[in-house]
């Protein structure tokens, strides 16, 4: 059995911040951001943290843009680039790499869905959507272009990617309701099911008239053993009923509908049906005819609507999460009054400007991870997991995808394979299994022993390690350079920066063990380095 090596995680030396230079015509929003974040500092008479390090923020910037770590030539290229604009010039190579298009699916896909969605088989398997996704990030569509779109869904869920979001709220528009509040308007809804919202404004009425807007929706399985799917459309007629609190609903109380209306505003204005109107047969329908009235188009319109008070907040809240470790508004689902911004002007400023500039995502994110403050180091006096005042950059676990594609570049695993070619399986049921939920944006992380005995043992982790043709084991055994430079690539393969002196030694003195077959031995530091907490980590 290989032993792990247990090595010194330490902290690189720290350099002077850099601002990026503006547009002619205006400054960057990007010094906003900082100027803002400083301003809390010295009111809370905060210290932050310096600077990362060149091999910090690379490793971060490429996880979280891209969805993997560098490889080792372009680590060694950053790392050896004197420009002073180096970080600016990666992070807008990075920001057009198809690979970002991918990454944001796969963190919105997340967010929407969850890793086991409700609904079964047919929203497991949602290959379509998050194809569509991907397409709208590669395109830079606007986030409230492609968010209608979802809202309006309809069709077949095999065959239109946005209809997917509805497969999960069959016959269900309690739930419908309460998952686009939370994952679009970033506002809880779930306690006013049962009673006024103990805590907040928002009562029973409000609940239920979100969910008329999903009360009409219809769904008819479809599809064969191989692939399952389903057929969204909508009717023109069907009520939510509310029959009162729990506490006082009783058996056979049938209740009376409730008037679709839109969250903290106006109820819904509709024509009235024509007389001895009969709506659409559901059962065996292969398709569905469009209503003369959409309550679901009316939703989608409200909700992206420039008057909206939630839709900008929510999203600018929610990127922020994903690229700082925190919300201004933490948690990122839970605006409300009784949950104010930690920082109120820049919550204003962030969803303002996005709005002013039509929801442009990869602008937003840009400005973000050029900013001083998201470039700080990980290491600093706060321990806090999630710093309230961000005061250091957030140290995260690698989701299931990230350490995933991160084990495939590492070690070489897909090395030989040709364009066009199917990608060898490295057990990605596995990973999905062992390595738990996505980020949710509270900073949450719970190492399991699950996952630290797959890492230890699992054949799928080996499979990828051992020498094969052009891998990096392989690469590493049969190169002629001596063992200190052959130690540098695999550091900066692995965990995207230089050995430190004594590593180098102790790993130097490892690979020309007397005795041993250079593969094995080669093998060995790998494991050791795929397994240390600085591989699971983004820095």
């Amino acid at each position: 059995m290989i032993t792990p090596r247990h090595l010194l995680l330490l902290s690189a030396a720290s350099f002077g911040l850099i601002l990026q230079p503006a547009r002619a015509d205006e400054k960057p929003f990007r010094q906003m951001i900082d100027q803002e974040i400083k301003a809390a500092w010295q009111r809370e008479n905060v210290k932050p943290a310096p600077r990362s390090s060149d091999a910090e923020f690379l490793r971060r910037i490429h996880l979280d843009l891209v969805g993997t770590i560098p490889t080792h030539d372009e680590a060694r290229q950053f790392l050896q680039d004197t420009d002073e604009q180096k970080r600016a010039k990666l992070i807008d190579r990075l920001l057009e790499d198809p690979r970002f298009a991918q990454q944001q699916a796969s963190v919105w896909d997340l967010a929407i869905f969850g890793r086991q969605p409700p609904g079964g088989e047919v929203t497991r398997r949602r290959d379509v959507f998050q194809k569509w996704l991907q397409e709208k990030f590669a395109k830079n569509e606007p986030y409230d272009v492609w968010v209608k779109e979802v809202l309006n869904a309809e069709g077949n869920t095999s065959e239109v990617g946005p209809a997917m979001f509805y497969a999960q709220f069959r016959n269900q528009p309690e739930e419908a309701a309460m998952a686009v509040s939370r994952i679009f308007l970033g506002t809880q809804l779930q306690c006013a099911r049962c009673h006024d919202h103990p805590f907040d404004k928002w009562q029973q009425l409000d609940f239920y008239g979100m969910a008329g807007f999903f009360a009409r929706l219809v769904f008819v399985e479809g599809g064969n053993a191989n692939q399952r799917s389903m057929l969204i459309g909508e009717k023109r007629t069907g009520e939510v009923m509310f029959s009162g609190p729990v506490t006082e609903q009783v058996p056979g109380k049938k209740g009376t509908p409730v008037q679709a209306k839109f969250l903290g505003s106006t109820p819904l204005e509709e024509p009235a049906l024509p007389a001895g109107f009969k709506d659409v047969e559901v059962k065996g329908a292969k398709t569905f005819p469009k209503p003369d009235f959409s309550r679901k188009e009316k939703l989608a319109e409200w909700v992206v609507a420039p008057e909206n008070p939630y839709f900008a907040k929510a999203v600018a809240n929610r990127v922020w999460a994903q690229f700082m470790g925190r919300g201004v508004v933490h948690l990122v689902d839970n605006l409300s009054d009784k949950n104010p911004p930690s920082h109120p002007e820049l919550f204003e400023a962030l969803s303002k400007e996005l709005k002013a500039r039509k929801y442009d995502l990869k602008w937003y994110i840009r400005e973000l991870v050029n900013s001083e403050t998201y470039q700080l180091s990980g290491r600093g006096e706060s321990t806090d997991a999630a710093p309230r005042w961000f005061e250091r950059a957030r140290v995260r676990p690698l989701t299931a995808e990230e350490i995933l594609a991160a084990l495939r570049l590492a070690t070489g695993y897909d090395q030989g394979v040709k364009p066009g070619e199917k990608l060898p399986n490295a057990g990605n049921e596995y990973f999905m299994r062992y390595f738990g939920e996505p980020l949710n944006g509270r900073g949450d992380f719970q190492a399991s022993l699950n996952e630290h005995l797959f890492l230890n043992n699992s054949s799928n982790l080996r499979q990828m390690i051992q020498a094969k043709k052009g891998n990096l084991a392989d690469t590493l055994a049969t190169s002629k350079e001596p063992a200190e430079e052959r130690v540098e690539r695999l550091f900066l393969t692995v965990l995207s920066r230089l050995p430190r002196a004594e590593e180098k030694e102790r790993f130097a003195a490892h690979l020309t063990t007397a005795g041993q077959k250079p593969e094995a031995l080669v093998e060995e530091a790998v494991w050791a380095l795929l397994n240390s907490a600085e591989f699971r980590f983004n820095h």
